[in-house]
């Protein structure tokens, strides 16, 4: 996970509201001027309207990787769409660096895009007749490079995530996995400052989906930009993120690191989401220490602010001799360590 920079946000949403159906803005300004917090949505609800999104609220640090999650139909995909204005909101403001995106006229939206923003989305939409490096140095044509300079930069990012050697190839003699990585690439060329991602490995098989994740988060370890990241996936956001915002019914319902989540859900909806994680895998040490320092201490393990309670656990295992092991008759049969047994449990994540 990225270090994220604690400077001005890179993104700032306040107030945001997508409401569909008819007259959707007029009837949210009466809604709000009539009623507040969660009756206001119940009041659009009631007059036939979808309010996908429900005043969110919410920065993303200059560096950090943020992950949206939520079921199927919880707004996060609608969200998305609204803080990179596919979709215009209803009512709110989002804050690129500053400049409020919402304000922005289409010429200026395109700049940004051009320049500011990458996007890469589930669906790819590769352009069949064009090769992997074509398709990479297509939104620098769209900026006016030439062809040399688009060559140059897409074989730098075709490398980067780690198609070197099929710059030629055309997406028909392709893996799923591998026209995945030419979207993420293409989404590169421009060396954008904000990413978006709406569930870019969703499609995926598992295998292919785990070796993208370490593909991308040793891509953020390197470019450090600012991430807005979907998925539906717990096990995903937590291996990923920085933050977690979990949604539910258009409404963000908690925001947290991982740990913050698994440890101390806000509700059920936010608990079941965890309930069948590895919490040694993502909760810290920090989170069970004793404030207090003993007197006596024993013989120290290695421990440290920041490491996983699996590995401490593992740490502090290893302290110990090996122990007996019998078969079912009593019959001495060996030994085990143990830190084996503490270190057995862990899952590799590397």
């Amino acid at each position: 996970m990225s270090e994220a920079n604690s400077s001005a946000p890179a993104i700032k949403v306040e107030g945001l509201w997508q409401v569909f159906g008819e007259r959707a803005s007029a009837a949210l300004r009466e809604a709000q001027a009539a009623h507040d917090g969660p009756a206001i949505a119940e009041n659009l609800i009631g007059k036939g309207l979808i309010p996908a999104v429900r005043d969110a609220n919410f920065e993303v640090r200059a560096g950090e990787l943020f992950v949206i999650m939520g079921l199927s139909g919880s707004g996060k995909s609608t969200l998305i769409r609204c803080i990179s204005r596919l979709v215009e909101p209803t009512a709110g403001a989002v804050h690129v660096d500053g400049e409020d995106i919402l304000k922005a006229s289409e010429k200026r939206l395109i700049d940004l895009r051009r320049r500011k923003l990458g996007m890469v989305f589930q669906h790819f939409g590769l352009f069949p007749h064009m090769s992997v490096a074509d398709n990479v140095g297509f939104p620098l044509k769209m900026q006016g490079a030439g062809k040399k300079e688009r060559r140059k930069r897409a074989l730098e990012v075709i490398e980067l995530v780690g198609l070197q050697g099929r710059e030629d190839a055309y997406p028909r003699e392709l893996s799923g996995g591998q026209r995945q990585r030419v979207g993420i690439a293409r989404s590169l060329a421009v060396n954008p400052d904000i990413w978006f991602l709406d569930e870019p490995f969703s499609a995926l098989d598992p295998l292919i989906r785990r070796q993208l994740q370490d593909e991308f988060l040793n891509i953020q370890a390197t470019l450090k930009k600012s991430i807005v990241f979907i998925t539906h996936d717990i096990t995903e956001a937590l291996k990923l993120a920085d933050r977690i915002a979990i949604m539910k019914d258009g409404e963000i319902v908690q925001i947290g690191t991982p740990e913050e989540i698994v440890l101390r859900p806000v509700n059920d909806y936010v608990a079941e989401f965890s309930k069948d994680v590895a919490k040694g895998r993502h909760a810290c040490v920090e989170s069970v220490m004793l404030k207090e320092i003993p007197e006596h201490m024993p013989d120290d393990p290695g421990l440290r602010v920041g490491m996983t309670l699996d590995t401490a656990l593992a740490k502090c295992m290893s302290l110990y001799e090996p122990v007996p092991v019998h078969d079912r008759d009593g019959k001495l049969v060996g030994a085990v360590q143990p830190a084996d047994l503490a270190a057995a449990l862990q899952v590799d994540e590397a």
